[in-house]
């Protein structure tokens, strides 16, 4: 199944980038993809709209990601990557989770990157101050910051790029 692993730039300097693809490594974590409940959630969109919703949920669980962990490039990743059916469950619903949400619940080795897609380095003030606002607990200033963030498109980088994705 393809899937949408929201990342962290530092998380990408442990790709091994060969001649013929990129391998990552991955460890069980949440990750996104098309799901039953996604297809259900937009029932008049085709597949690629239903893609791209997944795509959309995994660029903002990258949001979350960086305001977690101070110290890292302050922009968003996507890497699109396929996986074992087996290696997937999906996540049940809540109030903390999107309809493309599944759980990665094993590691799964030297997996072929499909893409990457990141933030341009422009957009390092915007994720910064989504940082800033979720350590002051300041709700309005978090949805207003949140908003500026993802409002912007993430830029697409093939395998071969993705030792050159700036910074």
């Amino acid at each position: 199944m393809r899937i949408y692993v929201p990342a962290t730039l530092d998380e990408l300097d442990t790709v091994d980038v060969g001649r013929t693809s990129a391998r990552w490594s991955l460890t069980p974590r949440p990750v996104h993809g098309v799901t039953r409940a996604l297809i259900a959630e937009l029932p008049d969109e085709d597949t690629e709209g239903v893609e791209y919703a997944a795509f959309l949920d995994a660029a903002a669980a990258s949001l979350a990601l960086l305001a977690a962990r101070p110290g890292t490039p302050p922009l968003r990743a996507v890497v699109t990557v396929e996986v074992p059916d087996h290696a997937l469950e999906p996540v049940g619903t809540g109030a903390d989770t999107t309809s493309s949400e599944l759980r990665l619940t094993e590691p799964v080795p030297d997996v072929p990157i499909v893409c990457v897609h990141a933030d341009e380095p422009d957009a390092a003030p915007d994720v910064t101050a989504v940082r800033s606002a979720a350590e002051a607990d300041d709700d309005a200033a978090l949805a207003d910051t949140v908003q500026r963030a993802t409002d912007r498109d993430l830029l697409w980088y093939d395998w071969s790029e993705v030792g050159a994705i700036p910074r």
